[in-house]
């Protein structure tokens, strides 16, 4: 009998397990009713009475290690368990690398920043839009032959909902919920139907720009515009105005600037001409004002808008205008020192 014990004991030392199953497997064969402890017990009563002292001694310290045993490898498992939760076995061994504010988030932020130092607040509003706020509130008539310049998205089951084809339909809610001063700067993805090559896409982005209040000029407008352009480009950027046409300003220009690789001397990206064009801008139209519910009797505004795409090949070389919608993991790392 004491050699079955000592045999236990040095069982006992040996016993491991690596998962709930062995465990269990274990706790079967030594601790249950049927386990080989409980029928050591049983026997006890087989052992001569000179012996039963130091048997019964042995027979204790084999359940006092099997018990300690037994709950040292389940804490063991527990806490292997624990470490190893939250451990996703299909991840790549490499390190992870970490993501990049897209190129056109960083310079529409930019774009944002510089406008709000100048007093403009952030307006938005949804790019499923009603044809009033798109078109009618914009000066748009029903048969204007303006409405041929944008290629629309129209919802075939409602013919007066579609994508906004310009972020111009926010400062048309904006001028309806509010009375004037009214300094806004409104960026947002716009959609129009036109073949996606390297200069055009199907969905692109704009930031437009608002400011009615009393006795507003041209001559405030273009030293807002300058003031962006130096900002964005840097202090030695020329910018030129030229009459241009669009329905909800009057006069109406578009502007260019000083081209930021040659410095104005002529380069293959200004097409030799020292210039840029950027964005379009102008006077609000009164008509414009007077659909929206502003007195243009009593206000005048002004307007600007420019594509983000644009800015941002502007400012970083960017050739073709489908990388921007990609996702190519190796283009958006290069703009990770501009983050």
């Amino acid at each position: 009998m004491i050699d079955r014990i000592n045999r236990l004991l040095a069982e006992v030392e040996q016993l491991h397990a690596i998962n709930a199953e062995e465990l269990e497997n274990l706790r079967l064969k030594y601790l249950s009713k049927k386990g080989l402890l409980s029928q050591l017990m049983a026997d006890f009563r087989n052992v001569p009475a000179d012996q039963k002292r130091e048997v019964g001694m042995l027979a204790n310290k084999v359940k006092d290690a099997l018990t300690e045993r037994f709950n040292f490898l389940k804490n063991e498992l527990a806490t292997t368990e624990e470490d190893h939760s939250g451990l996703d076995l299909t991840r790549t061994p490499y390190p992870v690398h970490l993501g990049t504010r897209h190129p056109l988030s960083i310079v529409k932020q930019e774009i944002v920043d510089i406008f709000a130092r100048m007093g403009f607040s952030l307006a938005d509003g949804p790019e499923v839009e009603d044809d009033w706020h798109v078109f009618g509130s914009m000066n748009f008539a029903d048969d204007h032959p303006a409405r041929d310049m944008q290629d629309t998205f129209f919802i075939e089951s409602h013919p007066d909902v579609l994508l906004r084809t310009h972020t111009s339909s926010v400062q048309s809610r904006v001028m309806e919920n509010a009375q004037p001063p009214i300094r806004v700067i409104c960026p947002g993805r716009v959609y129009r139907n036109e073949a996606i090559s390297a200069r055009a896409h199907c969905f692109f982005h704009q930031v437009e720009g608002l400011y009615v209040d009393r006795d507003v000029s041209f001559t405030d407008l273009k030293q807002v515009l300058l003031t962006f352009a130096r900002e964005m480009f840097g202090p030695d950027t020329r910018i030129r105005l030229r009459p241009s046409y669009f329905p909800f300003t009057e006069p109406s220009a578009e502007m260019d600037i000083s081209c930021n690789i040659c410095g104005g001397e002529g380069c293959a990206f200004c097409k030799h001409t020292g210039w840029v064009e950027i964005l379009g801008c102008g006077m609000v139209d009164p008509n414009v004002l007077e659909a929206n519910g502003i007195d243009p009797n009593i206000y005048k505004g002004y307007a600007f808008g420019m594509g983000i795409e644009r800015i941002t090949n502007l400012k970083y070389q960017v050739k073709d205008l489908r990388m921007f919608s990609e996702n190519d993991v190796r283009f958006l790392e290069e703009f990770m020192a501009a983050n």
